[in-house]
């Protein structure tokens, strides 16, 4: 009867040993508080800026970074949009990533925030800042084994042109309220966005961009309560939060309106021909594209996308427009953390 009792009682232990193992993460990260807040700085700390030269047609230059954080396989470069704005707009990207122990890095591109400014129009071309672009993942020390690229806007067309060129080097590609063709987003913007708007407002903004009076005032009075607080940000202007302000506050004129044209309200710049559509089944790399509601992009055209990548993932914010890190906060900052970790974990594509 003992014999019995202490057989059935091992056999006991030996299911509830099975059960626990089982619960256990096949590939849990271990990075401690302690570890994702060690510096590895060298000689005088910076708070890890790392001021990065790069060869330019001018000669060297320096773009500025800084890194936020240490994961050993996750390492999230931010391309900023614009063209021309600044990192500074990620930085609510510190309320949600450090808690999950996520490693971030800002970077301002040349011509943007802390970094050089050439004052010279013909450096504003995309080949030149894919160039840039690796160089500062060089510096870094960033690869396949850890290399997560975040465009959002412009720097989503950076993105894509970077992975079509050097996806060797990547881990993870998110292509945040970027469409993959310019074409495609002007007529959005013409087709769909514009018949949203008051016709007697569109008919003054149509008026001024004939006379290309961009200078004029009331151009801008105009786009910004009727499509800038509709489709940019959707929160009332005067509540826009102070990192975005900030950032868009020191937008490089020359770099925007070269590359972008004049305004967010469709495209008339260097970038008014891209087009990437017919290149996109050649992006191996896991990917997620996040659109919005909202969006000056077009939602639908942001979920084809990752249809034809080979390997992605969709994230859709419905209370969201093109800032939707900050408009539709909860929802973006969960699927981005969700993506990265899955990536992290062998996965390739990701159910958000």
């Amino acid at each position: 009867m003992h014999a019995s009792v202490l057989l059935k009682t091992f056999f006991l232990s030996i299911v509830v040993l099975a059960l626990s193992c089982k619960s256990e993460p096949t590939n849990p990260i271990k990075n401690t508080p302690t570890d994702y807040f060690k510096s590895h700085e060298e000689g005088v700390k910076t708070g890890n800026v790392k001021i990065v030269s790069i060869e330019t047609p001018k000669g060297k230059m320096n773009v500025w970074t800084k890194t936020f954080g240490n994961h050993p396989s996750i390492k999230l470069l931010l391309l900023n949009g614009g063209p021309g704005a600044t990192h500074e707009y990620f930085e609510c990207f510190e309320s949600f990533l450090p808690a999950e122990g996520i490693e971030f890095i800002y970077y301002d591109q040349l011509g943007c925030g802390n970094s050089d400014n050439p004052m010279d129009t013909s450096m504003w071309n995309l080949s030149r800042f894919v160039e840039e672009v690796e160089t500062v993942r060089k510096a870094l020390s960033l690869d396949k084994e850890n290399f997560y690229l975040l465009g959002h806007s412009w720097g989503g067309i950076l993105a894509m042109e970077y992975a079509l060129k050097y996806q060797d080097h990547i881990k993870g590609l998110i292509i945040s309220n970027m469409m993959s063709s310019c074409p495609d987003y002007g007529k959005y913007a013409e087709d769909v966005l514009s018949k949203t708007m008051d016709p007697k407002v569109l008919d003054t903004i149509r008026m001024i961009e004939a006379k290309k009076d961009f200078g004029n005032p009331k151009y801008m009075e105009l786009l910004m309560p009727h499509f800038y607080a509709q489709h940019i940000m959707r929160i009332p202007i005067e509540k826009w939060p102070e990192p975005a302000t900030r950032s868009f506050s020191k937008v490089n004129q020359s770099l925007y309106v070269t590359m972008q044209g004049p305004s967010e309200f469709g495209i008339g710049g260097n970038l008014a021909k891209w087009d990437r559509k017919a290149d996109l089944p050649k992006i191996s790399v896991p990917t997620l594209t996040i659109g919005a509601k909202n969006d000056t992009m077009d939602p639908e055209h942001m979920k084809w996308m990752s249809t034809q990548v080979q390997h992605g993932s969709h994230l859709y914010c419905p209370n969201g427009s093109h800032m939707d890190m900050y408009d539709d906060q909860d929802i973006y900052m969960t699927g981005l953390i969700k993506f990265l970790k899955a990536v992290d974990e062998g996965q390739k594509t990701v159910q958000l």
